[in-house]
């Protein structure tokens, strides 16, 4: 995941724009990850919790390739395991509700319904850290509710409770945002992927050991040998790989602030994806209801900045 940056960077004159493209291309390929988590899911041969596992296994596989090729295994060693591993468990939580969530409703929905991240991480802000938000961005936050549960009516009347996962996802990933702000920069961006890709399989790997003693299908090991899902397996933890990489140099490359409004590109990827795989499409109601969210995190990235700005005057 992206790490957190020094609060004033110093960029050369043309990297903002390079960042800036990057993120726009990371943005446009994420979505297709989680287009072939639903495909994997929708398909059978795999459950969402092994989907989710093997996502988290690629990942930590190439950070592990590539520390020991760079750094041998020295590399590997991290100043805070502890709250990285809590940190990649809270992430592997995440990407299990949403994957779970992809299984049943289209594409868009979710990934619309998981941009609130943003406005739960302000709200987490202010009542974990004691950071100030002031009543603007409270406003935007209830506003940008709003316009979930635009989203979410129609798809909850559909698949009942499945329509709220997102908004668990996008809570859970919010708490890791939170973490992330707290275990500060005392390692590397690949350690900090490397054993937070540790925690998620971990904890998925519980959830799976639970739902095939429970027999919940959604969480249950299902074997397959069938070459084709290993394949879309490959290629979904390669995207992913991708698309984090391309995210993280962008964020290398241009201030956070900058950059942040370009995740909202994912939603209009997403709806391609869903259109083009699953013959999903958001209804006008819906794009209403993606609009107000796109529109609420956006007056929050715009507020903070600012007063990032006056603060720093």
């Amino acid at each position: 995941m992206v790490q957190a940056l020094p609060s004033k960077p110093s960029f050369a004159a043309d990297m903002p724009v390079r960042g800036m493209a990057l993120a726009v291309v990371g943005a446009l390929l994420l979505p297709a990850m989680d287009a072939v988590a639903k495909l994997l899911g929708q398909s059978g041969a795999m459950s969402p919790g092994q989907v989710t596992f093997f996502r988290f296994a690629i990942q930590t596989a190439f950070c592990l390739v590539w520390l020991m090729a760079f750094g041998g295994a020295a590399a590997l060693r991290s100043n805070r395991f502890g709250i990285n591993f809590v940190r990649g468990m809270v992430l592997g939580a995440a990407s299990l509700f949403f994957f779970v969530a992809l299984k049943y409703m289209p594409l868009a929905d979710a990934i619309a319904v998981f941009f609130v991240e943003p406005l739960i991480l302000t709200l987490l802000s202010f009542l974990v850290l004691r950071e100030p938000v002031g009543w603007r961005r409270v406003a935007a936050v209830i506003v940008g509710f709003g316009g979930a549960l635009i989203v979410i009516q129609p798809s909850y009347a559909v698949f009942g409770p499945v329509s709220l996962l997102p908004l668990g996802a996008a809570t859970l990933f919010a708490t890791y945002l939170m973490l992330n702000r707290i275990a500060g920069r005392n390692d590397g961006a690949m350690v900090m992927q490397f054993v937070s890709g540790l925690g998620g399989m971990a904890i998925v790997a519980v959830a799976m050991a639970f739902g095939t003693v429970a027999g919940i299908g959604d969480l249950a090991v299902t074997p397959t040998a069938d070459p084709t899902v290993w394949a879309l397996v490959a290629l979904m933890g390669s995207i992913g790989v991708a698309g984090h990489y391309l995210f993280v140099r962008a964020f290398q490359m241009a201030p956070a602030s900058l950059l942040a409004p370009f995740q909202y590109i994912e939603i209009i990827s997403a709806a391609l994806f869903g259109l083009l795989l699953f013959s999903e499409f958001p209804t006008p109601t819906k794009w209403l209801g993606i609009g107000i969210i796109v529109a609420s995190g956006l007056y929050v990235f715009w507020r903070e900045r600012t007063v990032d700005q006056k603060d720093g005057a």
